[in-house]
């Protein structure tokens, strides 16, 4: 049987077994990440009855609001 589209090798040892160098498996962790935040923003967003607003949608992200430190006044 012929292959196509897929570069082969054969193993050392002549065993005849081809292996596929493409047949690898595929995992991206923040990828994986990037995706389940998607989604769960278009739950909640078609959940909703009004429009998400921002702090809901960076609590879905999870991020928190950026802590401004308080500012004081200068004398003189």
């Amino acid at each position: 049987m012929p292959l196509t589209g897929a570069k082969a090798v054969m193993r050392p040892g002549g065993s005849g077994v081809v292996d596929d160098q493409l047949n690898v498996p595929l995992e991206d962790a923040e990828l994986l990440a990037e995706v389940e935040l998607t989604t769960n923003l278009i739950i909640a967003a078609s959940e909703s009855d009004t429009v998400l607003d921002q702090a809901e949608v960076d609590r879905l992200l999870g991020l928190e609001a950026p802590s401004i430190p308080p500012q004081k006044v200068r004398e003189g």
